[in-house]
């Protein structure tokens, strides 16, 4: 049965963000809110979650894992980044985008797009989120919470941990989350592709 951790929507409280810090360094699947719905989280080097986020959603090998990250100076650690993408990733965050870069080999291998060699990456805005970044010091793997079936993610704390109650070891609620799911921005060929329309304006990528 997952624990439900209800934290304050704007200043998440300390001593909760650490014990959900401590459960993903012992290799737990969290679901967490974001300014974009919910999202699943583990620690980056977590295969195990990895593999129930895969099994959860039902992915394939297709699948853009996306790499949360604390501000732009850790982004940069894990995907390449020119000068033209710099200034367009920099003036987007944080915020509600996901882009799609070609990695580093900072990051897993089996994280990749198996034929890209390239992942996503996101800054959100979310206070809790936030404050999980700050406290954890890396990048979470993650994927946005939309089930089977489903085109939008859940964005209620008590649905998800009715619907994956057995399935994920903790639920963060704060009341507070966004309703639409990332703008996902391909930059991986130099050139921008907008591979999801969502709650990010386009048009600064159009």
């Amino acid at each position: 049965m997952a624990r439900y951790v209800d934290l304050h929507p704007r200043d998440p409280q300390p001593r909760l963000i650490g014990q959900v810090v401590s459960l993903l360094r012992e290799g737990g699947l969290i679901a967490y809110p974001t300014d974009s719905g919910y999202a699943l989280g583990a620690m980056l080097g977590n295969q195990g979650a990895k593999d129930r986020i895969r099994d959860i959603r039902r992915l394939d090998d297709r699948h853009h894992y996306t790499l949360v990250c604390r501000d732009f100076a850790q982004l940069g650690a894990f995907v390449h980044i020119d000068n033209a993408v710099f200034r367009a990733v920099k003036a987007a965050t944080p915020g509600p985008y996901t882009f799609i870069l070609t990695a580093t080999k900072e990051v897993p291998r089996r994280l990749l797009h198996a034929k890209k060699k390239t992942v996503g990456v996101r800054i959100p805005e979310h206070p809790v989120v936030r404050a999980l970044l700050a406290e954890i010091g890396e990048p979470l793997l993650s994927s946005t919470l939309i089930l089977p079936g489903q085109s939008e993610p859940l964005v209620e704390g008590w649905v998800v941990k009715e619907e994956l109650d057995h399935l994920v070891d903790a639920v963060l609620d704060s009341g507070e989350c966004g309703s639409e799911p990332t703008t996902v921005v391909d930059l991986s060929s130099g050139e921008a592709v907008i591979a999801r329309y969502g709650a990010g304006d386009p048009t600064r990528f159009e």
